[in-house]
């Protein structure tokens, strides 16, 4: 299909094209395009560019949802999957729910949209002017503020972070209307950009001038675009008078976190008052049992809706908040401040450590009682050649109530992710196009063939995407080093490491000799692999999965397929690990470093998911549980495909279960590939055996 793009005017167009391209749409540019600012002004809701084009049809070869809102934004019709709709001529918006924001407004036309099994198809019924707006992420800071490690300058720099909020209504609550706070760096005085303006939103939020306090309470501050003021004890105050005490007997901590899960959840149900006046399972849970008038509450400003949430009990509508993404649990000192913007860019839960370090000896040596049989492993390197890691000391954070947990500080975590500034800026740094995806999977030792196998028959198995996978065996120094240099969406090495360098057919090579790598993401399943991967991340890497210790063969190769199958099913990093641990007794060896919330893939329809299934004397239970993607995060909706409801549902979590029969469940089944468990044991999809479902 070929659109024709009709200039607006003279001048160049910029990146919605981009965007959209990266999406997949089935649109090829036969000339220059041209942006025409003012064409954002039609949209009732916020975007960024927008471009003309003229066509009869836009195809989409991915499932989504469909909203089309007729010209004052009422929806007139909402298409789903193995639905379609035709609408007399008129004028319109359509809303895609794709990966990229965009909005699609016809004039004067008649519209037909048709969802399948595998495709989106707008169609008009004659060649239409249609005019394409987007709404960037936003997913970058838009400056940068330094500050001293003074808590009362590192409390100036975190009210910053409101600025990059593009709304200040329930609608904020959507992901893409939250922008990436302000960079923070750690200098001499403390430095605002002038052109920061950060919001007055009646919200105040009054701290004990220490970092620990600060640092929990910047997710919330940011969420509110409040003020920080320095106080004795902890409160949110407004300007209409009301005040709400931090200081509970839950802990300072947790209180936080509570607020900020109520404030963002009732925001998710007030704004179906919105430009998104949907059915929504949360609501309809809990409308019965909260005394809010949310047609109402709409309306209000910010701090008289803050007033209005904090009134209502937490443990009426605790059940239904979505599941967290993400704990992060820091270490509370002025360099990890740095680190700060990306945590709360995913709107984590902020925890501060409180366990002292644990040593080499006291971790490891639990760990190698239970795991490490040196006259079975078949990939440890030998214990007299080995050097120990340049870091000795444990922290193993509590685990919270969230789908992940993330560490932030100098030591090695056990149970959670380690992060680094090095490795978001990595990320800021990454070149998303449109070209293949490259993996490189690397085997040096040929005893682990099997391994390599069960990867060569996963990577590369969407029909959706472009591939190329590279297979190399028993590389040198040398080979591998030109491996690592050289651009690759994934690196999967099958092998040996030790502390101090990967072992190759001629000897070592240690990352921290080369200068810097290409691969953007990798699973480095070898023993004793953190050092060498901590390395891949600070000389330019985003993330990876690295070991602590020596690992078995069997329990390595389960991890390893797990973990192929789960990036190539659209999984993050950190969710796939999460996953793939439950796979082998030895899945607590592996963590990630670096981003664990990048993606290799994108899923092929919707978010990822984990379905647990069990058998009824009607037909099956279906327990859906939904991932986060960056893109898809936290305030995000999810319109499942499995029954004939109309609700939708915020994620990420369990969302539901569902009774189906046979007949529905494999038709599900066989959308797409998505892992399935049931009685502990992890299948897929479209390979699972009915029969054998208890």
């Amino acid at each position: 299909m070929t659109l024709t793009f009709e200039p607006l005017d003279d001048r160049p167009g910029l990146a919605v094209i981009d965007q959209i391209e990266r999406q997949r749409y089935r649109i090829h540019t036969p000339a220059p395009i041209a942006l025409r600012e003012a064409a954002t002004d039609v949209f009732q809701y916020p975007v960024g560019d927008a471009v003309q084009i003229r066509t009869q049809a836009i195809e989409l070869p991915t499932v989504v949802m469909v909203y089309v809102r007729d010209d004052d934004g009422s929806i007139a019709a909402e298409v789903a999957q193995f639905e379609s709709e035709t609408l007399p001529a008129d004028d319109y918006v359509l809303d895609p729910l794709t990966q990229i924001k965009t909005y699609m407004r016809v004039e004067d036309t008649a519209v037909e949209v048709t969802v399948d099994d595998h495709r989106t198809r707008i169609e008009f019924d004659s060649p239409t002017n249609v005019l394409i707006g987007a709404r960037s992420q936003h997913d970058r800071p838009a400056a940068t503020v330094t500050t001293t490690g003074d808590p009362t300058d590192v409390m100036a720099a975190v009210e910053t972070f409101g600025s990059a909020l593009k709304a200040y209504d329930p609608e904020r609550s959507y992901p893409t209307l939250r922008g990436h706070p302000p960079a923070l760096e750690i200098g001499e005085t403390l430095d605002i950009p002038a052109d920061i303006d950060s919001p007055d939103t009646g919200v105040t939020l009054e701290l004990p001038p220490d970092l620990a306090s600060i640092f929990v309470a910047a997710p919330l501050s940011y969420y509110l675009g409040a003020s920080l003021v320095p106080a004795s004890e902890p409160r949110l105050t407004t300007d209409t008078g009301f005040t709400y005490s931090l200081d509970t007997a839950r802990g300072f901590e947790s209180e936080v976190g509570r607020t900020l899960k109520r404030l963002f959840f009732l925001d998710c149900v007030t704004r179906t008052e919105g430009f998104h006046q949907i059915d929504l399972h949360e609501r309809a849970a809990i409308e019965p049992y909260v005394d809010l008038d949310f047609e109402s509450l709409y309306q209000q400003p910010l701090a008289e809706q803050v007033a209005a949430y904090l009134q209502v009990p937490y443990d009426v509508i605790e059940d239904h908040i979505p599941k967290w993404r993400l704990t992060t649990h820091i270490d509370p000192v002025p360099a990890n401040a740095e680190q700060l913007p990306y945590v709360v860019d995913d709107l984590a839960i902020v925890r501060t450590h409180q366990q002292q370090g644990l040593d080499q000896a006291s971790v490891p040596a639990e760990v190698e009682a239970e795991f490490t049989r040196d006259d079975v492993i078949t990939r440890a390197a030998s214990s007299d050649t080995a050097t120990n890691p340049a870091e000795t000391d444990y922290v193993e954070p509590q685990a919270e109530d969230s789908l992940e947990q993330a560490w932030i500080g100098d030591s090695i975590p056990i149970g959670a992710s380690k992060l680094t500034k090095a490795a978001f800026e990595h990320r800021l740094d990454r070149d998303t196009n449109a070209d293949d995806i490259t993996i490189r999977v690397v085997q040096n030792d040929d005893r682990m063939d099997e391994e390599r196998q069960l990867v060569d028959d996963v990577y590369g198995t969407r029909d959706d995407l472009p591939f190329d996978v590279t297979v190399h065996d028993d590389l040198t120094t040398a080979e591998l080093r030109t491996v690592l240099t050289t651009d690759a969406e994934f690196f999967h090495y099958i092998g040996h490491t030790e502390h101090d360098g990967f072992v190759c057919s001629d000897g070592k090579l240690d990352v921290t000799t080369v200068d810097s790598v290409g691969i953007d993401t990798f699973l480095l399943n070898a023993c004793n692999s953190y050092n060498q991967g901590l390395a891949l991340v600070e000389k330019g890497a985003i993330a990876g999965i690295v070991t602590l210790n020596e690992v078995l063969n069997d329990g390595a190769v389960r991890i390893g397929e797990t973990v192929a199958r789960l990036l190539n099913c659209g999984f993050p990093l950190r969710a796939a690990l999460t996953i793939a641990r439950g796979e082998s007794v030895l899945g607590g060896q592996y963590i990630v470093v670096g981003d664990g919330g990048v993606t290799v893939t994108q899923t092929n329809g919707g978010m990822p998911n984990l379905l647990a299934i069990q058998a009824t004397e009607t037909g099956y239970n279906i327990e859906m549980n939904v991932y986060s993607t960056d893109d898809k995060a936290l305030g995000a909706i999810i319109f499942p495909h499995i029954t004939r409801s109309e609700d939708h549902y915020l994620v990420p979590g369990e969302i539901d279960t569902f009774n189906v029969s046979r007949r529905e469940l494999e038709d599900f089944l066989q959308m797409q590939q998505i892992p399935v468990r049931n009685e502990g044991d992890l299948y897929w999809s479209r390979s699972i055996d009915l029969d054998s479902i208890d």
